[in-house]
């Protein structure tokens, strides 16, 4: 059974990273974007991954593109962003699909193991995917959860 350190990504920077790098860690992967209206949730997740870092806790970034065009910028402007205005120092990966036929595939398989309750497809920018140490998906938020109000649910699992 697959698990999400099957997966590889390619970081802002482009290179190939392994998600086995993660492998027994807490994960929150997030689709993300610069010019939308969750985009304030950077501080929030920027402050749980600060906050609970030492104890084997990750927050994964991929930027997109495919609601809104809400994330039209290079890499190194998706980089900037993140760095000026939220001080972000989680990994943050190339922009992705997360829809469709052109969909990573890291993301088909986090759609595969939570649907969401309108159905697999990701609806909006910043849906949150809770990975446990194993690297099973055991939970899929919304957009409008707010990620300081999934500290508990992520410290259960560290």
């Amino acid at each position: 059974m697959a698990t999400v350190y099957d997966f590889t990504a390619k970081s802002l920077t482009g290179d190939e990273v392994p998600l086995q790098r993660f492998e027994g860690q807490v994960l929150l992967i997030v689709n993300t974007a610069s010019a939308c209206g969750f985009t304030p949730q950077y501080k929030g997740l920027q402050e749980l991954h600060a906050g609970l870092s030492a104890r084997g806790f990750a927050v994964l970034g991929f930027p997109c593109n495919q609601f809104g065009a809400q994330e039209p910028g290079t890499a190194a402007q998706i980089a900037a962003f993140c760095e000026t205005n939220y001080a972000v120092t989680f990994p943050m990966f190339a922009k992705i699909d997360v829809n469709g036929s052109g969909a990573h595939p890291l993301y088909e398989h986090l759609k595969r193991e939570k649907s969401g309750l309108l159905g697999p497809a990701i609806k909006w920018n910043f849906t949150k995917f809770l990975v446990d140490r194993a690297g099973k998906v055991v939970a899929r938020h919304a957009p409008t959860a707010r990620p300081e109000g999934l500290k508990k649910e992520i410290e259960a699992l560290l």
